[in-house]
């Protein structure tokens, strides 16, 4: 789609952070993003608004859920959420 899909690259020439989506001959936008809303930039070298949709059923062992966007899973794994949320679990209180 005339892009390309790296990490940032840091001063001694290594990959930093996340993939990102940048123009194909230029470090710009250098979005980490996949989806996006009106962003005509991205969408030129292939970023859409199509979200990827995945359809699970729940098990009677799941406890609970979270939706969360990019920014949390960036900086989180998912045992870093599991251990946050595992108290209000216990609680019963999701809020």
């Amino acid at each position: 789609m005339g892009g390309r899909v790296e990490p940032i690259l840091g001063p001694q020439g290594q990959y930093l952070g996340p993939n990102r989506v940048w123009k194909l001959e230029e470090d710009t936008p250098g979005l980490a993003m996949s989806r996006s809303l009106g962003d005509g930039l991205a969408h030129s070298v292939g970023v859409t608004w199509e979200p990827e949709v995945k359809q699970l059923t729940m098990q009677a062992e799941d406890k609970f859920i979270v939706i969360a966007s990019d920014g949390v899973w960036e900086f989180l794994t998912n045992e870093n959420v599991g251990r946050i949320v595992w108290p209000f679990y216990l609680k019963n209180c999701p809020e």
